[in-house]
């Protein structure tokens, strides 16, 4: 997909700071575009049903059930109950990372230092799975319901003995990635750096979100990729029949 796809205006954009987070409902219908500003960000995102939250991203299903390893454009992110909570219409980096998870504070601490707010104020050392809480916490929910991240612009490769590679340089300034909601999909994101990137500075990168109406048409070439994302869609209609 490219710009070109038929879509409204944007109906509200914002800029997230490195080091920030964000919750928010993407209602049925709606884009969400996430736009890498100066390359080399990460994204860490979890996924919701935003009208019964136990429904929650399921990565092993959604590697399993589309025979990859990797998640780009024309795949979708599925519930563990079979639903598709976001497909991927658009990706120009190519790869989104399933495997790295999110650093607690104590990571954070042993690799960039401490960091703190008395002597940083507001550009102290923020970490992932403090930052998730505190968006899940605003819908009730806690550290029972922090379960699975998908990092969003990096990439992790595997080698034939299992052993992590993080790739530098997957995201450039200007790459983006779009999610299309079929359902309305409740969004937790962190901009925050990946677990394996070898930066021994703290310097998580901003990104822009732009928000858009779209047709279904949008997510098309995701529905029709495989026949379990044509399972997934029909799955997820039926809340709404």
């Amino acid at each position: 997909m490219t710009d070109s796809t038929p879509m409204l205006p944007p109906f509200a954009e914002e800029t997230l700071p490195g080091g920030g987070h964000r919750s928010f409902v993407l209602k049925r219908g709606q884009l969400l575009r996430l736009t890498d500003i100066r390359g080399g960000a990460n994204v860490s995102l979890t996924l919701l049903n935003a009208n019964e939250k136990t429904e929650r991203l399921s990565l092993p299903d959604s590697l399993k059930c589309q025979h990859t390893a990797k998640l780009t454009a024309g795949h979708c992110l599925y519930s563990d109950m079979g639903r598709v909570l976001a497909a991927i219409t658009a990706d120009t980096c190519g790869w989104s990372d399933s495997l790295g998870g999110v650093l607690c504070a104590e990571e954070v601490a042993q690799k960039y230092g401490q960091g703190r707010f008395q002597e940083l104020r507001n550009g102290f050392y923020r970490n992932g799975t403090d930052n998730l809480l505190v968006e899940l916490g605003k819908w009730g929910l806690g550290l029972s319901d922090l379960l699975m991240t998908l990092n969003l612009f990096s990439r992790v490769d595997v080698d034939e003995a299992g052993a992590l590679h993080f790739v530098e340089g997957n995201s450039h300034a200007g790459d983006y990635i779009e999610l299309y909601a079929p359902m309305d999909t409740l969004v937790v994101l962190t901009a925050l750096q990946h677990p394996m990137d070898p930066n021994p500075d703290y310097a998580p990168k901003p990104l822009k979100l732009r928000w858009t109406n779209a047709a279904p048409s949008v997510a098309e070439h995701c529905r029709t990729s495989r026949a379990e994302n044509q399972r997934g869609f029909i799955n997820t209609d039926r809340l709404f029949a």
